[in-house]
């Protein structure tokens, strides 16, 4: 069996890819908790891996969920249903990033429809819903900020981003607004496989920024060297996309024996190695794969239980990799 996972797209070309691994709200945390790893959350299989954001001090679970492809399925009602179940099961693992854009088709409406039959149904699990979407125009951005309140079907949105960096000095002016008038709680400003990332520097050393979005797993690790470095010293949360590589990760080591020592980690699979590599840099707050099967979604959730691995677990992970 062969997987892909789906992240961020490639912003003017449409890429078709097969399908693969397709709360925590506001926590009284010490200031200097705020800069750490919750592993201190995380002493067992039962518990959640957290981190905190920076900007605030809120804990938000490590491993969230893209919407690319894996949510745009039209008016297609069983899938629509379907990706509801996906979504149960993601916030009944203890998840709570959602991350879309108006840039993925029909994702945002069926966040909308999914949120609204869960609460139709009596779930309780979706209030842990951290929302999370961008604005991507390069004209004037009010009018798709309020078709995106609309099709979600919100008040208020946890993290308002700027996709990849598209008009960002005038959408960055209303994003602030927005969250003056307290309808965004968070900003940031995204990019992805690797482009732009002198601009994404310049703008973390000179704007105030709750979190930035970028390419980072354990194949694509440009980052390391400028970006995760900034994001820690300005106080930036960061997600991860493309945190599964686009899926190449599995085409190139799923045939491979995952090693012995990796339950040291609690890591039962490759998803679970993967994910836990990028999401226990210091700098990274969240990674988001995505899926549209259950049982993948299952697996990349086992990503933020147990514990973190250290640096020198991190080491070794990457050696392994770099030897098959």
């Amino acid at each position: 069996m062969k997987f892909t996972d789906f992240e961020e797209p490639n912003e003017f070309k449409k890429t078709n890819l097969s399908d693969r691994r397709l709360f925590l709200r506001a926590l009284s945390v010490p200031a200097l908790l705020a800069l750490m790893p919750t592993n201190t959350f995380a002493l067992n299989d039962k518990a959640l891996i957290t981190k905190a954001i920076p900007s605030s001090g809120e804990q938000l679970p490590v491993i969230g969920m893209g919407t690319w492809i894996s949510l745009n399925v039209g008016n297609n009602i069983e899938a629509r249903n379907h990706r509801t179940e996906l979504l149960k099961t993601f916030f009944d693992m203890g998840g709570a990033m959602v991350d879309s854009s108006p840039m993925y088709g029909s994702a945002e409406e069926v966040m909308g429809y999914a949120l609204k039959r869960l609460h139709s149904q009596g779930e309780k699990s979706q209030k842990s819903l951290f929302s999370t979407t961008k604005v991507w125009t390069r004209s004037k951005g009010e009018a798709q900020i309020a078709e995106s309140f609309r099709l979600w079907g919100l008040k208020q949105f946890d993290l308002y981003q700027i996709h990849n960096l598209l008009n960002w000095q005038e959408h960055l002016e209303t994003l602030q607004q927005l969250k003056e008038q307290g309808k965004i709680r968070y900003i940031g400003i995204t990019t992805s496989h690797g482009r732009r990332h002198k601009d994404l520097e310049q703008i973390m050393k000179t704007r105030p920024l709750d979190f930035v979005q970028l390419t980072y797993n354990i194949q694509d690790r440009e980052v390391e060297q400028r970006l995760l470095p900034l994001a820690k010293e300005k106080g930036i949360a960061v997600i991860a996309n493309r945190p599964l590589n686009g899926g190449s990760l599995f085409y190139h080591f799923e045939k491979k024996p995952l090693p012995v020592w990796a339950a040291e980690i609690g890591c039962a699979n490759w998803a679970q190695f993967f994910l836990k590599f990028v999401v226990s840099h210091p700098a990274i707050t969240c990674a988001i794969p995505a899926t549209t099967q259950l049982e993948h979604m299952q697996e990349n959730m086992g990503a933020m239980r147990g514990v973190l691995p250290n640096e020198a677990m991190r080491a070794k992970m990457l050696d392994y990799i770099q030897s098959i």
